[in-house]
């Protein structure tokens, strides 16, 4: 029970590596507030875990903030942020995204962690603790061609981590982040283009321990650098990602 006792957000749970982050952090003792759009999924993953659900856009400040207040609400006070909601560009030419696209993918992917550092760095520099977990990618440090502004806000994420971590350290607030390799999650086809065994042929033959990363491989990794046992590790993006990045 690594997290016992400990509460947590994870944004982007009803889904993919939200969701098997969410049911670690149960398993391991943890309270868990799931948060997403996507309101029933939400609701669902909660059921599964006997946590609490949150309707979120995690791109909009006063979304954020309610989600916030209702995890002190629900919680009493907030451990452990999981900054994982995310989303991609379809594989396109760097110049062909559109103007919208490019927008949206910064507001969700690198925005977003501004808006819950915002809304909850203040709590936890006021209790002198907290564990920040930011999802961020292989793309950020092993680019893929055509994801060109997927893999910047990856890249954007990766020293926002950094940046954090170094600040917030006096405070006794963690920061660190995870780097999964395309996994089985609804952003797979996306990542792709398409979804045929010749192109998941073609993509696994890049990671040396040759299969995609999965909701519990995440899980596993974000419950231990959320936990006491890393009290020593902030500023890491750690790469779960088969050797993709060797």
């Amino acid at each position: 029970m690594q997290l016992d006792g400990k509460t947590a957000i994870v944004t982007g749970a009803a889904s993919g590596f939200g969701e098997g982050i969410a049911k670690a952090f149960a398993a391991a003792g943890a309270r868990v507030l799931v948060a997403d759009l996507n309101a029933e999924g939400a609701a669902a993953t909660a059921a599964e875990v006997d946590g609490f659900a949150a309707h979120v856009d995690v791109a909009n400040g006063a979304s954020v903030q309610a989600m916030t207040d209702m995890a002190l609400a629900l919680m009493g006070h907030i451990d452990i942020l999981v900054n994982n909601a995310g989303i991609t560009h379809l594989p396109t030419a760097l110049e062909d995204v559109s103007e919208e696209d490019f927008d949206r993918v910064l507001a969700v992917n690198a925005k977003s962690v501004y808006l819950t550092a915002r809304s909850i760095v203040p709590h936890m520099k006021e209790r002198g603790q907290g564990a920040i977990l930011n999802v961020a990618s292989t793309a950020g440090v092993s680019p893929r061609p055509r994801l060109n502004w997927y893999n910047a806000s990856k890249g954007w994420m990766i020293t926002a981590t950094k940046a954090m971590a170094v600040e917030l350290a006096p405070n006794g607030v963690r920061v660190n982040a995870i780097n999964p390799v395309a996994g089985e999650t609804p952003l797979l086809k996306s990542f792709m283009g398409e979804d045929t065994p010749e192109i998941r042929a073609k993509f696994l033959s890049t990671i040396p321990l040759g299969r995609f990363s999965t909701p519990e491989d995440m899980g596993a990794a974000a419950t231990f650098l959320c936990s006491d046992a890393a009290s020593m590790i902030t500023g890491v993006a750690m790469e779960v990602d088969g050797g993709r990045c060797i």
